[in-house]
Parts: structure tokens; C-alpha cells; sequence
């Protein structure tokens, strides 16, 4: 994961964090739960914002129910939004699959594997960490526009 681009000035972040079951439909659930969290600090349903963050955590969280399901294990999806950042953390088990950042392919005809790269599409930055006290965690961060560069609506949940 690389650093932020420019120097940045601490400010207030609100979190959300929830565990879901290691299933297809907590998967999903996940994304739901994302994008009304995202509707409340004010960032609309079907903005560029809110859409991007449904389909990042919609493959993050695919991925982790796919490849890091332990049974009787739940994934964990974060959730970080401040004036300059909105970080997706999607949490699982299998601490020993991790998904390679450096080689992001698929084949042309393959029916699976396309996931990591719509994330490394989307995301501004992304990696793979290490969970205490096991497992990993998979982020995905999205750059805000500035300030000046915002509508009004984006602006509004910058400042709260």
C-alpha cells in the first residue's frame, strides 16, 4: 500500500464496524449495511462515492466468505470515513491465503479471479495485513475530492 499524496491535517473520523457471517449472504448483507452507513453521514444512495464503497466491499467481502471462510468464523468489514479518506477494512480467518498485491491478473476466458482487479481499478490504494489475533485484513481506500472540488452533499458529511 502506498502513502497518501499529500500531507494531512488530523481530523475527527467516524467508524463504523460489524461482523457478519462467513456466508454468501453476509456478504451481501455487508454491502447493504456499508452503503446505508454511508447514506447517514450523508453521502447519498447512488452517489460516486457510495457506489464505488458497495462495490469494493461487495468483492472484498465475496472474497473473504470464498477464500478465507473458517466455519463457525465470522468476516469483519470496517469502516473509516474522514475529510480526506474513506477506508474499507474487510477482515477473515485464513491468514494463509493471502491474495497477491503485486500480481493482479486473470485469464480472458476464466469465470472467477476478476475481483482484486475491479478493487485495484476502484481503490486509490490497497493492500493486505496481518490480523491480531489471527487472519488478515484486506483495505481498500478511497481519496475525497478537496474540499473546494466537492457538492455540496459531499461537503456536508466532510464537515460533521
Amino acid at each position: 500500500m502506498r502513502p497518501a499524496s499529500t500531507p494531512r491535517v488530523p481530523v475527527t473520523a467516524r467508524v463504523f464496524v460489524q461482523r457478519f457471517s462467513s456466508t454468501p449472504r453476509g456478504a451481501r448483507l455487508a454491502r447493504h449495511l456499508v452503503v446505508h452507513r454511508l447514506d447517514a453521514w450523508g453521502v447519498p444512495y447512488g452517489s460516486a462515492l457510495s457506489d464505488t464503497a458497495a462495490l469494493l466491499v461487495a468483492e472484498l467481502a465475496a472474497n473473504a466468505v470464498t477464500h478465507g471462510r473458517v466455519p463457525g468464523r465470522d468476516i469483519e468489514v470496517l469502516l473509516r470515513l474522514d475529510a480526506y479518506t474513506l477506508r474499507i477494512d474487510v477482515s477473515d480467518s485464513r491468514g494463509e491465503r493471502r491474495p497477491s498485491v503485486t500480481t493482479v491478473t486473470a485469464a480472458s476466458e476464466a469465470e472467477h479471479g476478476r475481483g482484486l482487479l475491479l478493487v485495484d481499478a476502484l481503490a486509490d490504494r490497497w493492500g493486505v495485513f496481518d490480523r491480531v489475533p489471527v487472519g488478515k485484513t484486506v483495505r481498500a481506500e478511497l481519496d475525497l475530492p478537496p474540499r473546494d472540488q466537492r457538492s455540496r452533499t459531499a461537503d456536508d458529511f466532510a464537515r460533521e
